[in-house]
């Protein structure tokens, strides 16, 4: 097993650890329906069910970064190795490029905490139907 396919699989079985306690009812508090207008800042470059500038939203929370097949990630981004858990979800949302520097996202962040929580509460959603 190449060195490459060892790392995913640990931030992998990582991000899983991660998402377990959140599955239990730990899961940060958010309402969809404003979610889904905080959504509307998002939708210049990403949907749900398909890339466009960005990559495709729908399943993100627990996917590892750089993982969607057919789109071309930054070399930052798939440099990072990181676990779309919700908390780091709320950190990239927060500063992206803080949280993952030179990733070509342009969007500067969301301010308030409120919208993140929004944001994750749609995109959970979102992804399930």
């Amino acid at each position: 097993m190449s060195t490459g396919i060892k790392s995913k699989i640990k931030y992998l079985v990582l991000g899983l650890s991660l998402t377990l306690p959140l599955a239990s009812g730990a899961a940060l508090a958010g309402d969809p329906v404003a979610g889904k207008k905080v959504f509307n800042k998002c939708k210049a470059c990403h949907t749900i069910g398909k890339n466009k500038i960005g990559p495709d939203l729908s399943g993100i929370i627990g996917r590892p970064s750089a993982s969607i097949a057919g789109y071309k990630y930054s070399k930052a981004m798939q440099a990072a190795e990181v676990i779309w858990t919700e908390d780091n979800l709320t950190q990239f949302l927060a500063k992206p490029k803080k949280f993952v520097p030179k990733t070509k996202m342009s969007f500067g962040g969301l301010k308030k905490e409120t919208q993140i929580e929004d944001l994750l509460a749609y995109l959970k959603e979102a992804t399930v139907q």
